[in-house]
């Protein structure tokens, strides 16, 4: 396979996300109330199917390093856009809540595998200085995702068949790309065949133990926003429900700027980046709390949750892959994995909250959250970029992501 480079690993890669994580797990909940009403699933079977993305996502992510150190690089991410595929052709064909939730399983997987194995392709298509930058670029993917997401539900949303047969298509051709374009291993920039992996010190165990605690508040405090957003312009700000839509695709657009969290965090240090971007989500969090009802006001939070959000996981995951550098399919495992889990918990919990207090109140408590793990940010890990760490000679603010002058 001819090397494609840094610049054409990143376009890659940010289309495999997209399809792994845009179409593959973000799209379902935006097509929820049609396919609910022509299954006629009730609430709760649509609370079972939804889980199922979920469990296999953490499942597939724990086994995750064992299917790239097995299969290679190229392999796994065939294997992660053919679960995708087919969990999108189920979901497009489903009849009932147990093929819907096969469909929605199937893409749980993909996205649990998908980055690990791009995180570990990157080692031998990226030069070392510039694999941070890749690796946010792809990340940023996500948004990308939510992007074509939401004007597929604007235009069809009651025919959710032909939009996940079209997601399903789009998955086809990722499978086609990551077949000829991602490497076959993840040897070439990485370290030489047959080395191991150094075993972890007790620094390092702990670097990533506390990486790990921050992704885990970060997916709690970020629930209030996902979950219940939507539903509160709609039922406390009486906006039309159409405007869901709307507020997920400017969340895309300005989450693509997330592709710069690893400069960001090169520039300005990780930890002050961190703090900058929780206490942005927080921000965006308490404003579509207090100011509902203006359309505006809600778009703009809609515009800094979408930078925030995709700047942190960005974030995370560079942290991540630098802390396990010599295990670069793990790297990506542990802060997805915890904000995955942290989301899971605390989805009932700001349910509960909202409940027993209201939005506003519940909102600035998780907003509050954010907050105080931005004041934490001095506890959070700083691992060498890349270039210092490799040896690397380019710097990152001199050129393009390919270091050629910009």
């Amino acid at each position: 396979m001819r090397p494609i480079g840094a610049a054409g690993y990143a376009i890659v890669g940010a289309g495999l996300i997209a399809i792994a994580y845009g179409l593959a797990r973000y799209a379902f909940g935006l097509f929820v109330p049609s396919m609910r009403s022509e299954l006629g699933l009730s609430a709760d079977a649509v609370g079972i199917v939804g889980s199922m993305a979920f469990i296999s996502f953490c499942l597939a992510s724990v086994i995750a390093p064992l299917v790239v150190d097995r299969l290679g690089a190229r392999y796994s991410a065939v294997l992660s856009g053919a679960f995708a595929l087919g969990g999108l052709t189920l979901i497009s064909q489903a009849v009932d809540a147990i093929t819907l939730g096969t469909g929605v399983f199937a893409c749980g997987i993909s996205t649990g595998l998908m980055m690990p194995a791009l995180s570990a392709g990157a080692q031998a298509a990226v030069r070392p200085d510039l694999r941070g930058r890749v690796n946010a670029v792809m990340n940023a993917g996500t948004s990308f995702g939510l992007i074509v997401c939401v004007p597929a539900v604007l235009l069809l949303s009651g025919a959710w068949r032909i939009a996940y047969g079209s997601f399903a298509a789009m998955a086809a051709l990722g499978v086609v790309a990551a077949l000829f374009m991602i490497p076959s291993s993840s040897g070439g920039w990485n370290r030489p065949a047959g080395t191991a992996a150094s075993p972890l010190d007790t620094r390092r165990w702990l670097a990533v133990g506390s990486l790990g605690v921050f992704c885990f508040a970060m997916g709690v405090s970020s629930t209030a926003y996902w979950i219940f957003a939507p539903d509160l312009v709609v039922e406390i700000g009486g906006l039309p429900e159409r405007l869901t839509g709307l507020l997920w695709l400017v969340v895309g657009i300005t989450g693509l700027a997330g592709a710069w969290a690893s400069d960001l965090g090169d520039r300005f240090g990780a930890h002050t980046t961190q703090a900058l971007a929780l206490v942005s989500l927080a921000a965006s969090t308490v404003l579509v709390a207090v100011a509902a009802e203006h359309v505006w006001v809600a778009l703009l939070s809609a515009a800094v949750f979408g930078w925030a959000f995709m700047t942190l996981t960005g974030l995370y995951l560079v942290t991540g892959i630098r802390l396990l550098r010599d295990r670069p399919s793990v790297g990506p495992v542990i802060p997805f994995l915890a904000i995955t889990v942290g989301q899971a918990v605390g989805s009932p919990l700001i349910g509960w909250t909202i409940t027993a207090t209201g939005y506003v109140w519940a909102f600035t408590a998780f907003a509050t959250l954010a907050v105080v793990i931005a004041a934490a940010s001095f506890l959070f890990p700083r691992p060498a970029s890349d270039a210092v760490a490799e040896g690397g000679t380019e710097s990152l603010g001199k050129g393009g992501i390919d270091g050629s002058p910009t």
